[in-house]
């Protein structure tokens, strides 16, 4: 009989401690569906205080994450969904879900992979199979712009090798040339005003133009 009783109070707990996590998630529910996606969040939190194995606010938390663009986050949500022993519907629906947060953070391969998951539980869902192609295209794209940029950083590397083995340009005057023309524009200019000296000592009569 104390046994009986024991396993009575037990079960009259977990009803009492199920119900405030469920009333939380439908007030989530609400929040979300109004565009609240904070408050909404909030309520899944606590929800999960009170009943930390509530896949369904789990799920529901990952959502509103996802709608504030917390994606990582998000995905960490959904992973704990999916790890759980959950129906094949639900499953679908998760890994679908993780497969768009992946998506948006740009980590192509893992959302393919969440994709093909999503798919294994239901095959006919048409949403997954959209988005696993398009995610395969993202993939492909980012692929060639990594080739394109390892074969631009190639050839500049090529390029700079090439402009180090050219000789180098050597300077158009040395000093010592530099030098040797200055001092030779010294002796030119003497050599000019001598001319000049002599021509003012010895004028001459200027030849007038030929004519025709």
């Amino acid at each position: 009989m104390r046994s009986l009783i024991i396993i009575f109070l037990l079960v009259s707990a977990g009803c009492v401690i199920a119900q405030p996590a469920q009333k939380l998630v439908r007030s989530g529910n609400k929040a979300y569906k109004d565009g609240h996606f904070k408050e909404a969040e909030i309520d899944y939190r606590k929800a999960l205080t009170k009943a930390p194995n509530s896949q369904k606010a789990t799920f529901n938390l990952g959502n509103s994450l996802y709608k504030q663009q917390n994606y990582d986050q998000a995905a960490a949500q959904y992973l704990k969904v999916a790890q759980s022993g959950t129906k094949e519907a639900q499953k679908a629906n998760t890994f679908y879900n993780l497969g768009n947060t992946l998506l948006q953070s740009k980590k192509y391969k893992e959302s393919i992979d969440a994709y093909k998951m999503a798919l294994r539980e239901n095959p006919k869902d048409e949403d997954t199979r959209y988005n696993l192609a398009y995610a395969m295209t993202k993939l492909q794209q980012e692929k060639k712009q990594q080739q394109d940029k390892k074969q631009q950083q190639k050839e500049q590397k090529k390029q700079e090798q090439q402009q180090q083995k050219q000789p180098q340009p050597k300077p158009n005057m040395s000093k010592q040339d530099a030098d040797r023309m200055l001092n030779a524009m010294n002796n030119n200019e003497k050599r000019t005003l001598e001319k000049t000296k002599n021509k003012q000592n010895n004028p001459t009569i200027s030849q007038p133009e030929k004519d025709w």
